[in-house]
């Protein structure tokens, strides 16, 4: 089931996040490198994982916030195939026996089931140094100061006080008790930074004044906190077929969330108001952040 293409509730978060992700999907096989020769098995695989569909939340941040700074098209669209990469290289890792061990993402087996797990790990390899190499092209962006600025910021938001130490801290932090500062702290690391990012990273190609580039920091930084929220719940709640992933781990596991700390109800509520605060960030840019308070309005509603 690839959720890329859904169209069971035809709103229009759900139609534009659709029309973003055809027009990334269509120029990530276009970013992919060819192979010659017994490379091919793991591009293969790297090209199995992006087009196995899924919401591309964080690409659609690219490409919005990019159009409220007056950024142009193709610009947009190379770093919004850059997050893409990234986010699918750790989704590769997430899943890997030695890490949350999952057997199914975005409804189809994991890249280490369908391929084997030393292909897995090239594949996200592979991911994660296209994503770079694409920031790194003068299609990205023609001044050198901006794409530089990406660069780092990306691999601020992938490194050990992003994503990777977020994902060191959750596999630790099994069946421990921590408080909501803590827990706070690491969701943060593994899931919002490069929602943070994405967000932001229209901002930096339009080389946004600071009073607005915090205005869409501010509202990445909220929409992301619910997101990991809602994406909890719906572990807790959730059905695995609709989802396309295995529900019920996180409890099984005994890992840390909010919802295991407060209860579901609080939980939710918590995500309503940062919903909530994510539009009033908005407020500022009028009509051209429609597409993002819809966005917000997703989020807060998904089903998967």
């Amino acid at each position: 089931m690839k959720q890329g293409n859904d169209s069971r509730n035809d709103n229009p978060a759900t139609i534009a996040l659709g029309q973003a992700a055809r027009q990334v999907e269509q120029r990530l096989l276009k970013l992919l490198p060819r192979a010659v020769d017994l490379e091919q098995r793991v591009i293969d695989a790297m090209e199995y994982s992006l087009m196995a569909g899924g919401k591309r939340i964080r690409p659609f941040l690219v490409m919005e916030t990019a159009a409220i700074f007056g950024v142009g098209a193709d610009s947009a669209l190379m770093v919004a195939a850059a997050v893409e990469c990234a986010h699918t290289y750790s989704l590769i890792h997430d899943d890997l026996p030695c890490m949350d061990d999952d057997d199914m993402r975005r409804g189809q087996p994991t890249v280490h089931k369908k391929f084997d797990e030393a292909t897995a790990v090239l594949a996200g390899d592979g991911l994660l140094t296209l994503a770079f190499e694409i920031l790194s092209d003068e299609r990205s962006h023609m001044d050198a100061r901006v794409r530089c600025e990406l660069i780092s910021f990306m691999a601020r938001a992938l490194g050990v006080n992003g994503m990777v130490g977020g994902q060191m801290f959750d596999l630790l932090a099994e069946n421990q008790t921590l408080d909501k500062i803590r827990i706070t702290r690491f969701q943060r690391m593994k899931t919002w930074a490069l929602i943070i990012f994405s967000g932001e990273a229209g901002a930096i190609l339009g080389k946004a004044e600071v009073r607005r580039r915090h205005a869409i920091k501010g509202y990445a930084h909220d929409i992301g906190l619910a997101f990991q929220i809602i994406d909890d719940l719906l572990d807790q709640e959730g059905v695995s077929a609709k989802i396309g992933k295995t529900t019920g781990k996180d409890a099984a596991a005994g890992k840390a969330t909010l919802i295991s700390l407060v209860g579901a109800d609080q939980a939710r509520t918590k995500a309503e108001m940062l919903i909530n605060q994510a539009l009033q960030h908005l407020e500022v840019f009028g009509d051209k952040a429609e597409n993002l308070r819809n966005l917000a309005k997703f989020i807060i509603n998904r089903a998967y």
